[in-house]
């Protein structure tokens, strides 16, 4: 099983991107299941949201403690939380920041990719979730991007879609560039 935690704030798609990351993996025939977790329920208040993929069912229910990926959408909270609390061994660390990171960690694949940047420059506002499933699918190789693409395109219509698929594969091409983006 692969567990994923995201970090974000209110406003930022938190709670979208567990989602889409879960209909992505069961579009690869995989079991998915996400949940949030809130604090006060107002824009800009810190939000954590999950999601596991498996190939076989998942019965566990209570929040990951121990994940193999973590998605920070905002570097602000790397201050003011534990973030980086019980992420595994080789597992992935995704931080939307425009620079290199400093942290402590050892044994971890750090991705730090712009990707309010790349939100505003595809989609027009500052909300990072798709960028960072884009950057995600090209680093871990758990889902694939079409499978990011098809769940963007079932959640969002229109040129909103169309945005946002923009912008996850642009984020998804500069992953696999490599390095800081």
């Amino acid at each position: 099983m692969f567990q994923i935690r995201i970090h974000g704030r209110g406003g930022q798609g938190v709670v979208t991107a567990a989602e889409l990351l879960s209909v992505a993996a069961f579009l690869e025939k995989k079991y998915a299941q996400a949940f949030p977790s809130f604090g006060s329920e107002r824009m800009g208040a810190p939000v954590t949201a999950f999601c596991r993929i498996s190939d076989k069912e998942i019965r566990l229910r209570e929040p990951i403690l121990e994940p193999n990926a973590l998605i920070i959408q905002d570097k602000t909270l790397l201050g003011s939380s534990d973030v980086f609390n019980g992420i595994v061994d080789n597992g992935y660390v995704f931080i939307n920041s425009p620079s290199k990171v400093e942290n402590n960690l050892k044994n971890i694949n750090l991705m730090c990719i712009d990707a309010t940047g790349i939100a505003l420059e595809h989609i027009g506002k500052p909300i990072p979730n798709a960028v960072l499933l884009g950057s995600f699918a090209a680093l871990t190789g758990i889902i694939k991007i079409d499978s990011v693409i098809e769940a963007i395109k079932a959640k969002f219509s229109g040129v909103m879609g169309e945005k946002n698929i923009d912008a996850a594969v642009a984020a998804y091409e500069k992953t696999k560039i490599g390095g800081v983006v």
